[in-house]
């Protein structure tokens, strides 16, 4: 599949770097053609870098890896032609830290970064996932030994099939995919990283995930 990752930092790279290495031809999209880290990610693994414009019009699906407080602009400057009947994965989360570390979760008119994108870009299909989790347990789930889940947020339902699809290619088994019903309950998910923070704090690592358990 030729999939565009938007964003160059590291949960961009990281989940380009897995798009790769299963065989999907990938383009990693930043605000200018010569990014640097798109161009190095490009060189390492044969992919193709370019502007968010370019990345998006060569996509069958397309994987937003921005910074959620800046996801908006990024996918306008896509262009919403370059967006329109397209799946896009959303694994952003609407971080500040201009009062530093630990960051606050920003939500603009009670939504999450999800919906805003769906409301911006009505004719694309936008699906939430990957976000309640640092980046190397998104593509690899076995690092976290037993049950955890990963959750899935989305309107459409074919779109959410394919994403499971491409969550089940990274590792993740059937099971462990929960679907959280429609885009709605992004803002849900969106609102789990002040829980992830202080308990990333409190076992001092990254390396755990959240497991829903049922009697």
């Amino acid at each position: 599949m030729k999939i565009a990752v938007l964003g160059t930092g590291e949960v961009g790279r990281r989940l380009a770097t897995k798009l790769a290495s299963l065989g999907h031809e990938v383009t990693m999209g930043s605000r200018t053609a010569d990014n640097a880290e798109a161009g190095r990610w490009a060189a390492e693994h044969g992919g193709r870098h370019g502007t968010f414009a370019n990345a998006a019009a060569a996509a069958e699906l397309v994987v937003n890896a921005t910074s959620g407080l800046v996801s908006l602009a990024a996918l306008e400057s896509a262009g919403a032609g370059n967006l329109r009947g397209k799946v896009i994965v959303d694994v952003s989360n609407g971080l500040d830290f201009s009062e530093g570390f630990p960051p606050k979760v920003v939500t603009l008119d009670g939504r999450s970064i999800a919906e805003q994108l769906q409301r911006a870009f009505p004719e694309a299909r936008v699906v939430k996932t990957l976000n309640t989790m640092n980046n190397t347990i998104m593509v690899d789930p076995g690092r976290i030994p037993g049950h955890h889940n990963v959750f899935l947020s989305g309107d459409d339902a074919a779109a959410k099939a394919e994403v499971s699809a491409l969550l089940r290619s990274f590792g993740w088994a059937g099971e462990q995919i929960m679907d959280l019903g429609d885009l709605s309950s992004a803002l849900a998910t969106e609102q789990l990283l002040p829980l992830w923070l202080r308990v990333h704090g409190a076992v001092g690592s990254a390396e755990f995930n959240y497991s829903i358990v049922t009697a």
